[in-house]
């Protein structure tokens, strides 16, 4: 990535979230994180982001929801969902959305990576196939 991309990790599992918190930091990425649809939604109108990593199933606010929140004020988010269950109805959900992609968890930090550099491009006008 030539320039750094700020992220927002959505997530209720303390654990994961703070290790992608340590993974993406070490690589050079600005990040922040909330432990829920609510938090996230009050971070995001305070500061501003390029992509946001968002958990699927949280208490509360769930992902959908606050993907179609994020997307009714901010719709240049890139927004990447985080799910434990794969299901095409979800995929297509997203998209129509405004969603950039998902991810299933467990996934490969690597392929995170390449998610949030796709999503970060797109949001900057490059192409992305």
């Amino acid at each position: 990535m030539t320039d750094i991309p700020k992220v927002l990790i959505v997530d209720d599992e303390t654990g994961l979230r703070d290790t992608m918190y340590k993974r993406l930091k070490k690589r050079g990425l600005d990040v922040s994180t909330a432990g829920s649809g609510e938090e996230a939604l009050d971070i995001l109108t305070a500061d501003s982001f390029d992509v946001i990593v968002l958990d699927i199933k949280m208490p509360g606010i769930d992902g959908i929801e606050t993907l179609k929140r994020i997307k009714a004020v901010r719709p240049d988010y890139e927004v990447i969902i985080l799910s434990g269950h794969a299901s095409l109805d979800l995929a297509r959900r997203i998209v129509e959305l405004g969603g950039f992609d998902y991810l299933l968890k467990p996934f490969d930090f690597e392929d995170l990576l390449i998610k949030i550099e796709g999503a970060y491009n797109r949001k900057k006008g490059f192409c992305v196939v």
